[in-house]
């Protein structure tokens, strides 16, 4: 009998501890970036892929771009100027050489993604972040902001592509 009421309190703590305790990808939801104030949006691993890219020298990754259904009207629609409203994601993982694919293939010629490095956006709202071409940024590792000084530095990146509204991908239907 002491055996079961033991097993009942251990059961019931576990449980318990595990009710209570939020899992690390709940945790951060809702932390915005410091810099413009940009939260992860709900549900953007299913929005409309823009294009792909692989990135070499130091960072070395592979890329998706997507975009909410305000940022894909805007590109299919060939505007210059992305309406407010419009969200562009970028998804960058590790380019991977894949053992597994080239043993198939007999040679060295298929890459992966490997592990995740981060995930980065861009906002339109032309009042809102006015002083930086009317689009807000934030970047995130393991669902975490960046720290302030990474913020501050994307403006200054895309401003080159003040042509093209500041934004470096071309749709790829």
């Amino acid at each position: 009998m002491k055996r079961i009421a033991f097993l009942l309190v251990v059961v019931a703590l576990v449980v318990g501890v595990a009710v209570c305790e939020e899992p690390p990808s709940k945790a951060a939801e809702g932390k915005a970036d410091p810099v413009f104030g940009i939260k992860i949006p709900a549900g953007y691993r299913d929005w409309k892929l823009i294009s792909v890219a692989h990135e070499a020298g130091n960072l070395n990754d592979l890329r998706a771009v997507l975009g909410n259904d305000v940022a894909i009207k805007a590109y299919r629609d060939r505007k210059r100027q992305f309406p407010d409203g419009a969200i562009i994601a970028r998804l960058a993982w590790i380019y991977t050489i894949s053992d597994e694919n080239n043993k198939v293939f007999g040679r060295d010629q298929s890459f992966v993604a490997g592990a995740p490095t981060n995930v980065q956006f861009m906002v339109k709202d032309s009042k809102r972040y006015a002083a930086t071409g009317g689009w807000g940024f934030a970047q995130f590792k393991d669902g975490q902001p960046a720290d302030a000084a990474v913020g501050r530095t994307c403006f200054a990146c895309h401003e080159p592509v003040e042509d093209r509204d500041f934004v470096f991908t071309h749709y790829a239907p």
